[in-house]
């Protein structure tokens, strides 16, 4: 077990890490991203490898959107919404696409 904090490595000797959430420690509603950085036994350090993690709500519908990370100049690419989800009964029926940036 490991409490996590923004910008705060843990380092381990084992492969698997347990993330707490407590009272005192918790995740917010919303998208998460872990790092991770392997070490051998020479001290070479791997590139780093990082996974999103999506804390969903329990009342509210949970947006998921995949996409390509990267495309080419000029060329079409799809988002899919497909992933997203609400909790039963509920069901999402209308998803709605904003360009930010």
């Amino acid at each position: 077990m490991a409490k996590f904090n923004i910008g705060v490595a843990v380092e381990t000797a084992d492969p698997g890490v347990e993330v707490t959430i407590n009272s005192d420690s918790t995740l917010a509603v919303g998208r998460h991203r872990f790092q991770l950085v392997v070490v051998d036994d020479s001290g070479n350090s791997s590139l780093p490898d990082a996974v999103d993690i999506i804390v969903r709500d329990s009342k509210n519908p949970t947006a998921v959107l995949t996409a390509p990370t990267q495309v080419e100049f000029g060329e079409s690419f799809g988002l899919d919404g497909r992933k997203s989800s609400d909790v039963a009964p509920g069901r999402v029926v209308k998803y709605i696409w904003t360009l930010i940036d």
